[in-house]
């Protein structure tokens, strides 16, 4: 072609060289070697778009004596085609299409090995997050492991009979170890901190309904929270939320079988527990010669103290709690009532023992005791229209207000208190609720009250003497005097023998406190299959045990040093651990085989 011809047009090409005084003008590039370049030019100019010269690399025109040695193909020399611009001959070398081929598959190669080294990469990652994290224990961490797997042993071989423990079923240890520990959940459902609980939130709302119909609550009357990580939490989540501090609190004195957390002193005055610390705390006691709440002092005390939480509920109470005289006293000193129901909620929720919902404006519990589901707490409190008639309460109203508990309490656990809540406890506490629900689960309690009520008349056939004479829930406080024992040295012994209770306070003839008792309940063998007869055998072990502890005092005496030293390779302590645990092993653990 040639384009020599001038043509009519707004536009003007031209050629530059580097030698070109044109280079100096502000919109052309200088070009750095011998290369032409040619430049379109308009004559309408336009600022705005900077014309930018383009270099060619100009060839002779090819001729047989220049060509390649052994020739090209026709297909190849097809590929250069000649021109003329101004006069002047020139050649331009097309690209082949095989070189384009040529591109393309050396392309196509490059992204295929990049692909496979991307899928090599993924799979190496994969392998590497499958190394640390769907290890499972025993290959993660022996050390860990081979602990817990003597404490399976322990508790599979061993007579439990600490009143406060008990055995889960495997669908709470399921929901315990679970993927939903990886979820942070600040906040209440529908109102998170963080996204991505909308399932959460579903469990969440689930346990609550479930918390309410296990207890026969209105939910239009009652609210629950089940985020509190013990009941501890849950108590001082109630302070937190209702009072000021150094406001004044009155619950069971602990030595009385009271717990720490509604406030505590030691003799020298020391404050044992966050409630005295943060809150100023009176007890009241039972009846040194009865071993009963002595209500007269209690509702004398109560009227000079005027605390704003008057608290009833305890540690170590083998009664029944009279709730209504509770809420007497309470209205007449202006306090809010608040039942801590830690240990005999399971035995309130299977309608086997008197019920706090009636008279109480706020309930708090563990959820592991009686409960048999996971470790932690829950507050229930009253919402709706206040009663009309109830005393002449300070905070109660004319009847047409309404309680302002929820908000305050629900604040006060989060974000006052706690974190975020542990998604997997409350999941499996929904499990334990769900349970509890059932005529199974009531069957299981009324013969929780048969075993403590069996365990507590073979004791007293064999001259043993019991605090309050008896039991009227799953527990017994046997006071160890009369057999010249201490608490501490029996609950010992029994720990060689692979019998576990735990040792308690109590009260002297002459109303002093002595640790002379040990507490034993009887849920967690009941939950092993364990009935009436069972627990005569347990009785015949817990007097041995006594006896072998008598033994080991007067040789060694009562002091820990001479006595822990004739413990040592006892033969009669080797020898009860052999009968407790052939017989032990009689019995199904839950949750998991041994």
């Amino acid at each position: 072609m040639d384009l020599s011809q001038s043509q009519s047009s707004n536009l003007s090409l031209g050629f530059i060289t580097h030698v070109s005084p044109v280079m100096t003008a502000p919109n052309r590039s200088h070009i750095v070697d011998d290369s032409i370049a040619f430049q379109i030019d308009s004559r309408v100019k336009d600022q705005s778009y900077p014309v930018t010269p383009v270099p060619l690399q100009l060839m002779d025109k090819q001729t047989k004596e220049n060509g390649k040695e052994g020739g090209e193909s026709a297909d190849e020399e097809r590929d250069v085609e000649e021109f003329r611009i101004l006069g002047h001959s020139m050649c331009i070398k097309r690209k082949r299409d095989t070189d384009a081929t040529s591109s393309s598959s050396s392309s196509k190669s490059f992204r295929a090995t990049s692909s496979n080294e991307n899928l090599l990469g993924l799979e190496s990652r994969r392998n590497a997050v499958r190394a640390w994290g769907n290890q499972g224990l025993q290959a993660a961490d022996p050390d860990i492991f081979e602990i817990m797997e003597k404490e399976k042993q322990r508790q599979y071989k061993g007579i439990e009979l600490i009143a406060s423990e008990n055995f889960v079923c495997k669908a709470v240890m399921e929901a315990l170890g679970s993927h939903l520990t990886n979820k942070y959940s600040e906040g209440a459902p529908g109102a998170r901190y963080y996204g991505g609980n909308q399932f959460i939130d579903e469990i969440e709302t689930l346990c609550c309904q479930r918390a309410l119909t296990a207890f026969g609550l209105d939910p239009e009357n009652w609210g629950v929270n089940v985020q509190p990580y013990s009941c501890t939490s849950a108590n001082f989540a109630v302070y937190t939320g209702l009072l000021l501090p150094g406001d004044r609190i009155m619950g069971l004195d602990t030595p009385s079988g009271g717990n720490t957390s509604h406030g505590y002193y030691l003799p020298n005055g020391r404050r044992v527990s966050g409630a005295s610390i943060f809150f100023e705390s009176l007890s009241y006691k039972v009846d040194p010669q009865t071993g009963y709440v002595d209500f007269d002092k209690l509702e004398e005390r109560a009227l000079d103290f005027r605390p704003k939480i008057l608290i009833c509920g305890g540690s170590s109470y083998p009664r029944e709690w009279d709730y209504a005289k509770f809420r007497q006293i309470a209205d007449k000193c202006g306090a809010v009532l608040l039942c801590d129901m830690a240990q005999i909620s399971g035995l309130i929720a299977a309608k086997e023992c008197a019920s706090p919902f009636d008279y109480c404006d706020i309930v708090t519990s563990t959820t592991h005791k009686s409960l048999r589901g996971p470790r932690g707490g829950i507050i229930f409190y009253r919402k709706g229209s206040k009663p009309r008639k109830r005393g002449l309460l300070l905070n109660q109203g004319d009847g047409s207000d309404k309680y302002d508990f929820e908000e305050k309490i629900n604040f006060a656990v989060f974000p006052a208190l706690q974190g975020g809540p542990h998604n997997n406890h409350i999941a499996a506490l929904a499990i334990a609720l769900k349970q509890v629900a059932t005529p199974d689960y009531k069957a299981y309690m009324q013969q929780v009250k048969r075993n403590a009520q069996a365990l507590a008349a073979a004791l007293l056939r064999r001259n043993c003497r019991l605090v309050t004479g008896g039991t009227d829930n799953h527990m017994i406080l046997w006071d160890l005097r009369n057999l010249g024992l201490t608490g501490k040295n029996f609950e010992k012994v029994c720990e060689l023998c692979h019998i576990t209770l735990n040792k308690v306070m109590v009260f002297d003839d002459n109303g002093s406190i002595t640790p002379g008792g040990v507490r034993i309940g009887t849920p967690a063998m009941t939950s092993r299959g364990c009935i009436e007869s069972d627990f005569d055998t347990m009785a015949d072990f817990l007097l041995k045990a006594a006896q072998i502890t008598n033994s080991i005092q007067r040789e060694h005496g009562k002091l820990a040093k001479g006595f822990l030293k004739g413990v040592e390779n006892n033969k009669d302590v080797i020898e009860l651990r052999t009968r407790v645990e052939n017989f032990a092993s009689l019995f199904a653990m839950p949750g998991f085989e041994v």
